[in-house]
């Protein structure tokens, strides 16, 4: 046989089957497009010369690796269904002469075909649309914009060669499942009804105990680190319990519904659920990657969107003040006010005008919370375990003058009296102890306290201790590291202020000052002074930072997000061509039979509403579960507004399901026009 008659027979089969195959190549084409976007964003010129460089550097090839292998998993189910809808057409070419040997040559070229297709057009477009997505980007950075359009050659290179490897593999897969297939099952694999699979209470009583393991994971984690963690976890046990009721759950519901005579025996539901029932298994793995990828474009869009549209209030609790200074002093006998007033001196030799500003010497001890305090255990301090970290409390000291300084008060304390504030649940006992040493009488519990600024992540709840005077709160600290023989406590002086400056000016400032400050603890020959560590944050530097690194993350986030929508929109639709051909004999039998094309709408409604939606009123049941744990995990990048993030990830639930209901009614168009045989909807 000739070559070009194998090269005409796959053109033909794709040209037969281009319902089935334009999806297909269009979903490759789209991927390799996002590929291609991500590869070129990360080695264009414009990172080295931009603000975030840095961050973009490293979030931007994370995508491409994300990408990449959900592009593998995701071309390898479609290409199974496309073999499985092609069996018949395959084992009919057997039986009129050819073996399996030119079937394979056949599906050489086919995949050759489709891979030529998918990668010049998934090229061009990412080509075609890289500018736009480099606008985008560069617009939610806020950076100034070049429409000088460039072509990436590495990514180019990239791109060709990941996803030319993926086809190759694809083609591999295609050829092995053909060649060890007998033609009697090809033929007849088109007219193979799935049998319902067994044991379905007990695989769904699996699933569903699963579920519910990682629901009470998500909800019972208290510390960000552990959530951090445990999200993982608990991710992939979400994943594995979905698959477990989707396939066999969805059968033990059917068959609830087949018990209930009031619901099953009516035209429009007795032929949908009877004829689900013995395929539900393959159905109801489409379900369930359906659900995943709806709750995985959920969590990604409404987590990225608030840590952006939060990150203004995320700076502030970072940095109250423009400029915000902060010296830790490791030489306790430097924590006095003469030393605190060389500092001052230092700012007021900067010139710079001070519109309000606050001022506090603070001490910090690190301790394990107990019942009336907090002591010293050296095995679970250093422990950097999230365990550990659960048990942790940084207590604060703050002399009472700056308290009421500060607060507006007139609060008094004796030697040996606090006033207690803490973060979390209320402290009731009437003393505190610092270790074994130390006893205060708790005055007074408060009820709030002025927002401090923090430039770290706390991985620890905080307590804070109003004590006597500045000599108290050194003589705790010294006093804990001395019984811990370790330096679990710092003494530490914060200065805060606003400037009339503009951020390029506040920028500079900062670094200035910083290295004035610097320069106080150095004498003429560059030697230490004493021994000390410093920080000045300006704010408007954490707005830059904040700014590159969630804006790398949304514009992330909607690169992704838009893969898996393409994703579940190519199951759904391929979920309802295989069931319009696998329902077609069924329906036109039961038109013989007397059901009118009226029935079959409502039939086919009745699908729609009893399974359909089913993916996504789990995914909005995972996103529900899933929103404290997510909000942990921002927590470690500084969102603290559980308001924002609760009323984003509902709008995106929201947006999301119109968007799923219009995708779905335009394939079940398709499927309506199979069964019925109709040329229009």
């Amino acid at each position: 046989m000739k070559k070009s008659v194998y090269l005409q027979l796959a053109i033909d089969g794709i040209r037969k089957n281009r319902r089935l195959y334009l999806p297909y190549m269009l979903t490759g084409a789209i991927m390799m497009m996002m590929f291609y976007i991500l590869a070129f964003l990360a080695t264009s010129p414009l990172l080295s010369h931009m603000r975030g460089g840095t961050p973009l550097s490293i979030i931007l090839p994370m995508g491409t690796t994300v990408i990449a292998v959900f592009s593998l998993l995701f071309l390898f189910y479609s290409q199974s269904f496309l073999i499985r809808q092609r069996n018949k057409e395959f084992g009919l070419y057997h039986v009129l002469g050819m073996d399996k040997w030119n079937i394979c040559r056949i599906l050489f070229w086919e995949n050759l075909l489709v891979a030529v297709c998918s990668i010049v057009s998934g090229v061009a477009l990412g080509i075609a649309f890289s500018k736009i997505a480099e606008v985008s980007l560069l617009n939610i950075l806020r950076e100034e914009i070049d429409y000088h359009l460039s072509v990436g050659l590495g990514a180019l290179i990239e791109t060709v060669r990941i996803f030319g490897l993926i086809y190759l593999l694809l083609f591999v897969y295609a050829q092995v499942r053909v060649y060890f297939s007998n033609s009697l099952e090809l033929l007849l694999s088109a007219k193979t009804g799935e049998c319902p699979p067994k044991g379905n209470w007990l695989f769904a009583l699996i699933g569903a105990v699963v579920l519910g393991i990682a629901y009470y994971l998500a909800v019972s984690i208290q510390h960000p680190l552990q959530a951090l963690l445990t999200f993982f976890v608990a991710v992939i046990m979400v994943i594995i319990a979905t698959y477990l009721l989707f396939i066999t759950g969805s059968v033990v519901f059917c068959r609830l519904l087949q018990k209930n005579k009031h619901y099953y025996y009516k035209p429009n539901h007795f032929v949908s659920v009877s004829s689900m029932v013995y395929r539900m298994k393959r159905n109801g793995a489409g379900l369930a990657s359906i659900c995943i990828l709806s709750t995985m474009v959920l969590v990604t869009l409404s987590s990225t969107a608030s840590l952006y549209l939060g990150m203004e209030d995320s700076i502030n609790d970072m940095c109250p003040y423009d400029i915000n200074v902060e010296i830790t002093l490791y030489e306790p006998e430097l924590f006095q006010a003469e030393t605190f007033n060389s500092y001052r001196c230092i700012i007021a030799d900067t010139g710079v005008a001070e519109t309000v500003h606050r001022e506090y010497p603070m001490g910090e001890i690190l301790g394990v919370i107990g019942d009336d305090g907090i002591f010293f255990d050296m095995e679970v301090l250093h422990d950097f375990s999230p365990n550990a970290y659960g048990r942790m409390v940084n207590v604060r000291l703050l002399p009472v003058a700056d308290y009421n300084r500060i607060m507006g008060t007139n609060e008094s304390l004796a030697v040996g009296e606090c006033l207690l504030y803490r973060t979390e649940k209320p402290y009731t006992n009437d003393t505190f102890a610092i270790g074994n040493e130390t006893n205060l009488q708790v005055k007074k519990v408060l009820l709030e306290f002025f927002a401090e600024g923090r430039s770290t992540v706390e991985l620890e709840p905080a307590i804070y201790l109003v004590v006597s005077d500045l000599d108290t709160v050194r003589s705790l600290v010294v006093s804990a590291n001395t019984e811990a023989g370790n330096s679990i406590g710092n003494l530490i002086w914060k200065y805060g202020f606003d400037t009339n400056l503009p951020e390029t000016e506040q920028i500079a400032f900062s670094r200035k000052l910083g290295d004035s400050i610097r320069a106080h603890f150095y004498d003429a020959d560059d030697h230490l002074i004493s021994n000390y560590s410093y920080g000045v944050d300006s704010k408007a530097a954490n707005r830059e930072d904040f700014l590159n690194v969630y804006g790398s993350l949304l514009f992330l986030g909607v690169m992704l997000s838009s893969v898996f929508v393409f994703a579940a929109v190519l199951i759904i639709y391929y979920k309802q061509i295989s069931e319009g051909y696998e329902d077609q004999s069924r329906f036109e039998i039961m038109q013989k039979v007397g059901m009118t094309k009226k029935d079959i709408r409502k039939s086919i409604n009745s699908q729609i509403l009893t399974v359909f939606f089913l993916p996504l009123a789990f995914a909005g049941l995972h996103l529900a579960f899933a929103f404290p744990l997510v909000f942990k995990i921002l927590q470690l990048l500084k969102l603290q507004n559980v308001a924002l993030l609760a009323t984003v990830t509902f709008s995106c639930f929201l947006i999301f399901g119109l968007f799923y209901a219009i995708v779905y009614k335009l394939t079940a168009g398709a499927y309506y026009r199979i069964v019925s045989g109709l040329q229009d909807v």
